[in-house]
Order: C-alpha cells, then sequence, then structure tokens
C-alpha cells in the first residue's frame, strides 16, 4: 500500500477526529446536565455554540472535501503518474486539513478559507501530477 492509500484512510478519519472535538466537551456529563446527547446528537450539536460548533461544521467540511481528494489520488494512480509525486501531494493535503482543522476551531476565518483553497488546488493537482 502507498503512501498516498495511507493518506486516504487518514483523510477519512478527520471527519471523526472533527466530530469527537466537538462533543468532548459533552462527553461524561449526564445529558440533563448538559451533556452530549446520544439519543438525539445531530440536535445537540446543532444547540452548540463556539469552538464545539465550529468543530462540527469542520467535520461537515470535512466530508465535503473527500470526493475530489480521493478521485485525485486513485486517478492519478490509475494513469499511472510519478508515485513520488502523488504521495508528496496527498500528505501535504492531510497536513493543510490539519491545519484547516484547527484554523476553523480557532475562529481565523481568512487562514481557514486559504487553507481550504490550498487543499483544493492539491486535490486537483492530482489529477496532473
Amino acid at each position: 500500500m502507498t503512501i498516498a492509500n495511507h493518506c486516504l484512510i487518514v483523510a477519512c478519519l478527520l471527519p471523526l477526529l472533527c466530530a469527537w472535538v466537538a462533543k468532548s466537551k459533552g462527553i461524561g456529563k449526564r445529558r440533563r446536565d448538559g451533556g452530549f446527547d446520544n439519543h438525539d446528537p445531530r440536535a445537540w450539536l446543532g444547540r452548540q455554540t463556539g469552538w464545539q460548533a465550529r468543530a462540527n461544521a469542520a467535520q461537515a467540511n470535512s466530508f465535503e472535501a473527500l470526493p475530489l481528494f480521493i478521485a485525485g489520488v486513485l486517478a492519478a494512480q490509475q494513469m499511472q503518474r510519478d508515485q513520488g509525486r502523488i504521495d508528496a501531494l496527498a500528505m501535504a493535503f492531510i497536513a493543510v486539513r490539519l491545519v484547516y482543522i484547527a484554523l476553523y476551531i480557532a475562529d481565523r476565518p481568512t487562514l481557514r478559507s486559504a487553507a481550504w483553497a490550498i487543499g483544493v488546488a492539491l486535490s486537483v493537482g492530482l489529477f496532473f501530477a
């Protein structure tokens, strides 16, 4: 399995990381005390504010970023492009997405948007690797 294939797995796990961060403040508390409500998790997340709401939004965006990245890696490999370049672009994508998530949670919208654009460019770049 290539480094890029490992990056596919990591990219698929990033939304779960965001979900954990979004729910972390409520884990271990009773529902009646404002703790995480596993009976109605989407409504509970919808009531969150601040960094928890931003972590949940980062989760949604992480899912949205997956199709282009996955397609880019698989297309580049199917076209038998240089694997070292594919691996480098995939690792850069993961690094940028981690920065993006941190910037989203930290409420840094301008830098977050720049990181998002770089991530999209890396995904598109895979098609031309």
